[in-house]
């Protein structure tokens, strides 16, 4: 299988890691199979106050997969960043959703955020796949793995640093304080002017 990630998605994730620099965050990846390919196309932002297997997990998982329904979307994966920037491991609760996730779809990744990496410009997703009952790190290298626009990461820190854009994302946690917060579109978290 082949992995694409569109620029919605990536950016979605850099901006739930920007707004929480020093928390663990985590969400979902919509999209869907294409034959060979995945196309990651959304993100659903879901937590950064109680990240491990907690009832808000349970409860963000099962609305998310109801938001990918109405969307004909499917969850397509997970991914997480962790409050230390040396650290890219995939953490056990990680490991735990990917797995339920890869239950209902066989084809699931688990993305890691690199903190050392992320504002360097240069794709800071680190990819772990499946291989039995754990899941693995595996190499970003194309055409495996590809943002459908190169120009992403670059965007992503421009609309951070020049616009604050990060600000406007919320995720489950954000929502359950202000039930206004619409998490699972996120509609004010886009790119105005995205890369062709």
């Amino acid at each position: 299988m082949s992995y694409v990630i569109s620029h919605q998605a990536y950016i979605k994730i850099v901006f739930h890691a920007a707004q929480h620099p020093h928390k663990p965050v985590n969400g979902v990846l919509l999209g869907r199979s294409t034959g060979s390919s995945v196309d990651v196309v959304d993100t659903i932002p879901l937590l950064h106050h109680w990240t491990s297997l907690s009832p808000s997990m349970e409860i963000g998982l099962d609305l998310a997969y109801g938001h990918a329904e109405s969307e004909q979307l499917t969850v397509v994966g997970y991914y997480q960043a962790t409050e230390r920037t040396d650290d890219n491991a995939l953490a056990p609760v990680g490991e735990r959703v990917a797995s339920k996730i890869k239950e209902r779809f066989a084809q699931a990744i688990a993305l890691v955020i690199d903190g050392q990496t992320l504002g360097s410009g240069s794709v800071a997703l680190i990819p772990y796949v499946s291989s039995g009952s754990s899941w693995r790190k595996d190499a970003w290298a194309a055409p495996r793995y590809a943002l459908a626009s190169p120009a992403s990461p670059a965007r992503a820190l421009a609309l951070i640093r020049d616009n604050g854009a990060h600000r406007a994302l919320a995720d489950f946690d954000d929502h359950l304080e202000d039930v206004a917060l619409d998490w699972l579109r996120n509609p004010d978290a886009v790119d105005p002017d995205p890369p062709k």
